[in-house]
C-alpha cells in the first residue's frame, strides 16, 4: 500500500519535494494539474522528475484540470476538454506516470443515461488515441462528491466495464455524494474485484447536495478505512486534505500500527 500527496509542487522544487516525500516515506505522488499543465514538452526537469521518481520508488500519477466537461452542450468544450487530458496523458507518459485522474462532466440538462452515452463516447474517443499514440498511461474517470455531477460508484464501474479505462475511487467524494449513509467498506465492496486500486482520502465536509470541501484527515476515519483494505493488495492512497503531505505520513503511520 503507497500513500502520498496531491501536489508536487513547482517546477523548480519538484525533485527536492519527491526526495522529502521519500525520506517520510511516501511512496506516490499525484501531479496537480488542477488549474493547468504547468510541465511543458522539451522541459529538462520532466526527465528529472521521471528518473528521481524511478530511483526512490515513487509512483506517479496526475490530476487534470478540474474545468473538463466531457457531455457539455457547446462541442468545443467537449474538445477542449478531451485535449486538456490528453495532454495530460502526453506529459504523464513522459513522467512515467501511471494514471491520468479526471472528473469526467455535468449531467446538465439532459438525463443521466443520455450523460452517461456522451461521456462514455468520448472516453472511447481518447482511450482510441491513446492506444494509437502507444502510451501506457491510462484515464481513470473519478468518483464525484456533489450529487449533481456525473461520477457516482455505479457510473463510474460501469465506464470501466464498457470502455476499458481505469478509475479513481475517491471514498471521501462517495462517503459525501451518499450523505454520509454509506460506510467505507461498503464502497470498498463495489471495487473488491480489481487487483489494483488508485483511490483519494481525505476529511470532508458535505451538505445535502454533496461535498463542499475538503478539509483535515481524522485520525478515526483513517482507521476505519485501513481496517477495511487489504494490505496484501496494490492500492495507492492520494491524500487531498488542506495538508496533504502532514495528513499522508499520517496514514502512512496508522497504516504501520494496525
Amino acid at each position: 500500500m503507497r500513500f502520498g500527496p496531491a501536489g508536487l509542487g513547482g517546477v523548480k522544487e519538484a525533485v527536492s519535494n519527491l526526495i522529502g516525500y521519500n525520506k517520510l516515506g511516501l511512496k506516490a505522488c499525484e501531479i496537480a494539474f488542477t488549474y493547468g499543465i504547468y510541465l511543458k514538452e522539451g522541459m529538462k526537469e520532466i526527465e528529472e522528475i521521471r528518473k528521481t521518481a524511478e530511483k526512490l520508488d515513487i509512483k506517479l500519477s496526475i490530476h487534470a484540470p478540474y474545468y473538463i466537461n466531457l457531455n457539455s452542450e457547446d462541442k468545443k468544450k467537449i474538445e477542449q476538454s478531451k485535449k486538456r487530458i490528453l495532454d495530460c496523458c502526453r506529459i504523464g507518459e513522459l513522467l512515467g506516470a501511471d494514471v491520468v485522474v479526471f472528473h469526467p462532466g455535468f449531467y446538465g440538462k439532459i438525463g443521466k443515461e443520455k450523460t452517461y452515452e456522451n461521456i462514455k463516447k468520448e472516453i472511447l474517443n481518447i482511450l482510441e488515441i491513446i492506444s494509437k499514440n502507444k502510451w501506457k498511461i491510462k484515464i481513470a474517470p473519478e468518483t464525484t462528491g456533489k450529487i449533481n455531477v456525473f461520477g457516482s460508484v455505479e457510473e463510474i464501474l460501469r465506464l470501466v466495464k464498457e470502455t476499458g479505462c481505469s478509475f479513481c475511487v475517491d471514498f471521501s467524494h462517495v462517503y459525501a455524494r451518499n450523505l454520509g449513509k454509506i460506510s467505507y467498506k461498503e464502497i470498498y465492496e463495489n471495487f473488491a474485484k480489481f487487483s489494483s486500486l488508485h483511490c483519494h482520502f481525505s476529511g470532508i465536509e458535505f451538505s445535502d447536495k454533496g461535498e463542499k470541501n475538503h478539509t483535515f484527515t481524522d485520525e478515526n476515519k483513517i482507521k476505519k478505512l485501513l481496517s477495511i483494505l487489504p494490505k496484501n493488495k496494490d492500492i495507492t492512497i492520494i491524500n487531498e486534505s488542506p495538508m496533504p503531505v502532514e495528513d499522508a505520513r499520517k496514514m502512512l503511520t496508522i497504516h504501520q500500527l494496525i
